[in-house]
Formats: C-alpha cells, sequence, structure tokens
C-alpha cells in the first residue's frame, strides 16, 4: 500500500545520504519534496504540515549539520517522526475484564466489519479466547447468515438468527448468552451505516448503552483516502472509539488514511486486514510499518511470518538433517514450499532490509513470482532417487524433467546449481557457531544462491545481503546484538 510514498521518499533520502555534508538549504529542500509526498499519498494536510514542520526543526540543528553521516540521521528523525504520528507502540485489545468482554465493531457500509469480526474472532481463538459473535445488521439482505457462514468456516461460536428482531433486543440476548454459557469475547457485528444517517446512529448508540463494550473498533477502508478521517471524526462524536481497524492494507491505496488516522482522531489503529483470507489480519505495528515505508524493512515479521509457516515436527527433521550436512532435493522442495507459505517472493522481499530494489524487480516483471511453482514442478518430474541424489542427473535426465514439468534444460540447470549452492553451504552450518553463522552462511550460499537462480547476479547479490554483517541484518555492526525486539521472538521459538 505504501509502495509509491516508500518510492518517493527513498529517492529523496538517497540523494541526501550522497552528499558528504549538508547545508540547511539542503535539509529545507528535502522536506519539501517530503511534503508533496504525504500530500500525493492522501495525507490530511494538516497532520502532512505538522509532520514536515516537526521534522524540520530538528533535522536542521547542529547535530545533525555537523554529524558524520548527516543523511543517515535526518532518515533517523524521519523515521521517529513516523512512528510518533502512527502510534508510538503496538495497541492491545482491552478484553481482560470479568467475562464477556465485549467488543462492538462499527463503520460505513461496505468497509469490511462482517469479515473483520470473524477474521478478529478467529484470532481470538488462537489465543485461547472462546468468542461468540453475534450480528445486529438487520437491514442488508442476509447479513446474518453470511456471519453464520463465516462462523462455520472459523468453527466459531454464533448467536442463532431470530427473525424479525431488532438490533437492540438481539444486543440483548447475546449478552445473556454469552454470560450463560460461559465467552470470554462477545463481538457485536453493527449495521453499516452512511455519514447522515441519524436514525443508525442513534440505533448504534443505543446498543452501546446496554452492551457497554470494552472496545468499539472502527472499522475503515484504506482505499477511502483523506475521506476516512471523516469517517473516523463523524463516529468519533457518537460513541467513544477506543481503536480503528484498516481493511484493505495490502491494496492499492495511497496511505493516506493510516498515516493520517492516530494524528487527527487520537485513536490507535490496532489491526490490519491483509487479504482475503479469514487468517489475513495482523496487529499494528507502527514501528514496523515505519521501516517499510522508509526501505529499513521489517525483519521481526519476517521471523514471526516464518515461525508460523513452519511446522514444528519439519523443523526438527531439517534441524537433524542439517546436523548431518544432509540437504537434497526434498528438502529444497519444503524451503520453497515455506516461502511461499509466507507470501512468496514479493512479500519477503519488503521485510528484507536493502531489498527495495529486489521487489521493484519482481514490480517491473523482471522476476516472476512463479518461478517458485515452476521450480517445485521441477523436483516433482523428478525420480525419488534423483531427489535424494541429484548427483545422478545427466544430460538425458534432465531433458525428461524438463519435458515433465514444463520447463527447459536451463531451468533445471538453474535448479541444480541452485540446490549445490545451497548444499554446500548446509554442509558448513557446523563450523557456524549460533544463529549469526547461520543466517550468515545462508547469506553467503543458501539466499545468494537462490536469488541467482530467480533473477540472475544482480537478484543473488541483493539477496546475498540478508546474510551480511551482524547476523544477516544489514547495517547491524560485526559482533553487535541482534535488536531486542527481534532476539526475545527468536529465544522464545528455540
Amino acid at each position: 500500500m505504501f509502495d509509491s510514498l516508500s518510492e518517493r521518499l527513498g529517492g529523496v533520502f538517497d540523494r541526501l545520504k550522497g552528499r558528504g555534508a549538508l547545508t540547511e538549504a539542503d535539509v529545507r529542500t528535502a522536506m519539501r519534496e517530503v511534503r508533496i509526498a504525504l500530500l500525493e499519498a492522501d495525507v490530511a494536510l494538516p497532520v502532512a504540515r505538522s509532520f514536515v514542520d516537526s521534522v524540520t526543526e530538528q533535522a536542521v540543528g547542529q547535530q545533525v549539520l555537523r554529524s558524520v553521516t548527516p543523511g543517515q540521521q535526518v532518515v533517523k528523525i524521519v523515521n521517529d517522526a513516523l512512528v510518533a504520528m502512527l502510534g508510538p507502540d503496538t495497541a492491545e485489545l482491552a478484553i481482560d475484564v470479568t467475562p464477556p468482554a465485549v467488543i462492538m465493531m462499527v463503520g460505513l457500509q461496505g468497509s469490511g466489519k462482517t469479515t473483520t469480526t470473524a477474521k478478529l474472532a478467529k484470532l481470538l481463538k488462537k489465543q485461547g479466547k472462546k468468542v461468540m459473535m453475534a450480528s445486529l445488521d438487520v437491514n442488508r439482505p442476509a447479513a446474518q447468515e453470511q456471519l453464520a457462514v463465516l462462523g462455520t468456516q472459523i468453527e466459531g461460536a454464533t448467536l442463532p438468527i431470530v427473525a424479525g428482531q431488532q438490533p437492540v433486543d438481539i444486543a440483548r440476548r447475546a449478552l445473556q448468552a454469552a454470560k450463560l454459557q460461559g465467552f470470554d469475547v462477545l463481538m457485536l457485528d453493527t449495521a453499516g451505516r452512511l455519514h447522515v444517517d441519524q436514525q443508525l446512529m442513534d440505533e448504534m448508540k443505543a446498543v452501546a448503552d446496554i452492551s457497554k463494550p470494552q472496545e468499539i473498533l472502527l472499522v475503515v477502508d484504506s482505499l477511502t483516502g483523506q475521506d476516512a478521517v471523516n469517517v473516523a471524526q463523524s463516529f468519533g462524536e457518537q460513541v467513544p472509539l477506543t481503536g480503528v481497524v484498516l481493511t484493505r492494507m495490502d491494496g492499492d491505496a495511497r496511505g493516506g488514511a493510516a498515516l493520517s488516522m492516530r494524528a487527527v482522531t487520537g485513536k490507535p489503529i490496532k489491526f490490519a486486514g491483509v487479504g482475503e483470507k479469514l487468517d489475513a489480519i495482523e496487529p499494528f505495528h507502527p514501528q514496523r510499518v515505519a521501516g517499510r515505508i522508509l526501505g529499513m524493512g521489517d525483519v521481526v515479521s519476517l521471523v514471526e511470518k516464518a515461525a508460523q509457516a513452519i511446522e514444528a515436527e519439519d523443523a526438527e527433521k531439517m534441524a537433524a538433517r542439517l546436523a548431518k550436512g544432509q540437504f537434497d532435493m526434498n528438502d529444497l522442495r519444503g524451503q520453497l514450499a515455506q516461502m511461499r507459505r509466507m507470501g512468496g517472493l514479493g512479500a519477503l522481499a519488503g521485510m528484507i532490509p536493502g531489498m527495495k530494489k529486489a521487489q521493484q524487480a519482481m514490480a517491473n516483471g523482471a522476476v516472476d513470482e512463479r518461478i517458485l511453482l515452476r521450480m517445485d514442478a521441477m523436483i516433482t518430474s523428478m525420480t525419488p532417487k534423483e531427489r535424494a541424489k541429484p548427483e545422478l542427473i545427466n544430460a538425458k535426465r534432465k531433458i525428461r524433467i524438463a519435458k515433465g514439468s514444463g520447463t527447459t534444460v536451463q531451468d533445471v540447470n538453474k535448479l541444480l546449481k541452485m540446490h549445490l549452492e545451497m548444499s554446500t553451504a548446509m554442509k558448513r552450518i557446523k563450523k557456524m557457531g549460533g544463529l549469526k553463522g547461520l543466517m550468515g552462511m545462508l547469506g553467503k550460499g543458501g539466499m545468494g544462491g537462490l536469488g541467482n537462480a530467480l533473477g540472475g547476479p544482480q537478484m543473488g547479490e541483493m539477496m546475498g545481503k540478508l546474510g551480511g554483517p551482524g547476523g544477516g541484518i544489514p547495517g547491524l555492526p560485526d559482533g553487535a546484538d541482534l535488536p531486542p525486539e527481534l532476539a526475545k521472538l527468536l529465544n522464545k521459538k528455540k
């Protein structure tokens, strides 16, 4: 969603970093371009003005202009200001109260409330909560049935539908049922409404008065642009909002809604919808979003995605094989499948520091996302013996594999070369001490080899950065510790 903004800001900062020293005029010129970039991204004018004034005031100080790396200092100031604008910390749901905790979902028609209700219910279920959903939408045809279907899909409880019952009565019945049946959380999906529909606004207030929700979450479509701020203000005047959920964060919106929302309403963005599937919702992390916007990557999210994608049993088997220095085509196929589960090359490139160029190459068609599927097809076309011992594959076998997978002999050669590089790297694993050594090894032999196979030497060089100094995190000096948040997460997953 932030691609165009990220590209514009990246251009501004590249020019600043390219200079040995900065004058006040250089900084002010750059900040004017930052302001234009924010306005083009649909950030509300008062927010853009306040942001640029705050950054300029700090960036023209002596500490920056006399710094050894003034360009980097300016980027850090902008990053800190972005985090402050998005909200300093990840906002948690306030549901640790006497059950049932009530979460009320409000928003405009078509913003994605019903789907978001089911997504949040699924997320809470994973956290061990017993959740009931109730639809109060008696206006939209089959709205209550839709929530019931979604409840079946996530294997969650929904309040039985009583034809003709009004929203306030449904809310009372839902509260009573949740108490009697011992649910931890009750989610109320209200009807979508318009700014001008005062009758529905009054109905929403009546439901809030009866259910006394711990959380009133405003669901806003990211594609709404600047008007999302007006939506938040009009709802905030009617009910005490506690947070915002942004939907369609994976779309081509320009990002202004996300950047303006916290600053204008004072309410934190708690969750972001990042896809159509019912597990495509994630907590909104201001620091990580700021890092992605400025091309700094998001290593913590990358590790979290990896932890979710890797099955514990598979990981143990893989670790045992690596300890013996073994890595055959079946292992490679498993790695490619994990990459697909983590969102594919594009999603990974956006999270790895220094990989923005690789992401742009993919967007421009220089690297085809479907190459992971083609590689899988080639491995599937091999016999079990060939997968276990790739060195058996001679010229005749390569022709057979290429025909069987709809690829060329050159593609098969690239795959075999990549496997050889990764296998060689895996054999050195015993000599590499700890996490940093492992990540460094992956960069030199594994990720670099994978990059060469996917998009030639340039891609290989960029993916090789993952195994740079400091245990695979570019910019971290040799011998330095990992960022505390990342180190904590990795220790937890051991």
